[in-house]
């Protein structure tokens, strides 16, 4: 066989894939994401040849940004004394210089390399031939409300590694600024992938959690040490729900404030608790480990950080007190189940589960006009946060149906 159809035969059909640079060599890691792209197994994933331009553009325009920065703050350093002054301008150069969401991608993929990611065990788990299985349609809007910038993140993972009965959902609300929601919003997901041939739903969610909060402070720490101008005392987090549903089972993984409730015969179910400092359980458990936990204002708050939440992926400043594992909840789905919502806590700071049953029955049923119906509500009504949410209808309806 000749050498170029010998390496055509191996890539389609052998898997033959180039083996990436680690991201510690200094490769950007945008530029690793594209390479895994343009090697995608489904060729309608690949990207064109105009997106590989503009990528690549991107990427020197970055590269040239980062270069001249790194100029300018070595010639400041040598005018103060070789000094770096912490500052907030060295904070905006620093979230600048990493696309968080590209690196969650590429770390979590790169642990998932040779990983069966296949979810045969959860589908067999829960196979009953005779249990009720919804239909699902979803949307979500999310909006910057009030606030000069958004720091809120999601992903919608419906028919996850293409299986018809498996779905998964997630918001994150980031707060210390946007880093860890970015960062999470791809690194989770993909982390849940790897665990589906490995342990139960329930424990998957909790491990996918556990090793994106690991993941991101790591990397985190690993700009702290290289020679990158960093604000020494910046510990971003977020508070993060993540629902998976498989077959007829509702896996709820919650760390934080962001809820998520379920219409069943036509009120709201909660599936989610809040995790804060006001809550005495909660406030408890964070200083049996360790943590300080003050009235501060207006209410309790966890450390210098003054954090009204007490369960969070990243604030890395903060743990163990602050733990990224989250509380779980399953539910069992019958046809009494309309729609689930979830989303930020920008949203239900001035929005009521019961409330959010009568909008919804008083929009035309499509999930993301639902979505944005609701988010629009909650700025109105004088939401001084971000505002996400997600709709998901459990059961075929009508789009041309206002109210039931």
């Amino acid at each position: 066989m000749e050498p170029g159809r010998w390496i055509t035969a191996a890539v389609s059909s052998g898997g033959l894939r180039p083996i990436l640079a680690s991201i510690d060599s200094g490769v950007p890691a945008s530029m690793l994401s594209l390479i895994q792209k343009c090697w995608d197994e489904k060729p309608q994933n690949r990207p064109s040849f105009d997106d590989i331009v503009l990528e690549l553009d991107g990427i020197l325009q970055q590269r040239k940004k980062m270069e001249k920065e790194d100029l300018s703050s070595q010639l400041s350093s040598i005018s103060l004394g070789h000094q770096v002054i912490d500052s907030v301008k060295n904070l905006h150069t620093y979230q600048e210089k990493i696309n968080w969401s590209t690196q969650g991608e590429y770390l979590s993929k790169g642990t998932s390399f040779g990983v069966n990611s296949g979810l045969r065990l959860w589908l067999d788990s829960f196979n009953d031939s005779l249990a009720y299985l919804p239909v699902l349609s979803w949307g979500s809007f999310a909006t910057c409300g009030r606030r000069e910038s958004m720091e809120d993140t999601h992903f919608l993972m419906p028919f996850l590694c293409n299986e018809k009965d498996v779905h998964a959902f997630g918001i994150f609300d980031g707060h210390r600024g946007g880093a860890a929601a970015e960062f999470s919003a791809q690194a989770l997901p993909e982390f849940l992938k790897t665990l589906g041939s490995t342990c139960s739903p329930a424990d998957a969610l909790v491990e996918a959690f556990v090793k994106t909060d690991v993941a991101f402070r790591d990397e985190l720490d690993s700009h702290r040490k290289s020679r990158r101008v960093i604000q020494k005392d910046w510990h971003p987090g977020c508070t993060a729900v993540a629902p998976l549903i498989v077959r007829n089972k509702l896996f709820v993984a919650n760390a934080g404030d962001c809820r998520t409730i379920l219409c069943r015969r036509g009120c709201p179910l909660a599936l989610s608790r809040d995790h804060v400092a006001s809550c005495p359980e909660e406030r408890n458990r964070v200083v049996s480990a360790g943590g300080d936990v003050k009235w501060q204002v207006d209410t309790w708050r966890v450390g210098r950080a003054a954090l009204q939440v007490t369960r969070s992926i990243g604030d890395d400043d903060l743990k163990p007190a602050v733990t990224a594992e989250p509380e779980i909840t399953e539910t069992e789905l019958s046809a009494e189940d309309e729609f689930l919502v979830m989303a930020s806590d920008g949203f239900w700071d001035v929005v009521s589960g019961e409330e959010v049953i009568t909008i919804i029955r008083d929009t035309v049923k499509e999930p993301a006009m639902c979505s944005k119906r609701l988010a629009t509500e909650a700025v109105e009504r004088g939401s001084k946060d971000n505002v996400t949410v997600i709709v998901v209808f459990l059961r075929p309806v009508s789009t041309a149906e206002r109210v039931y």
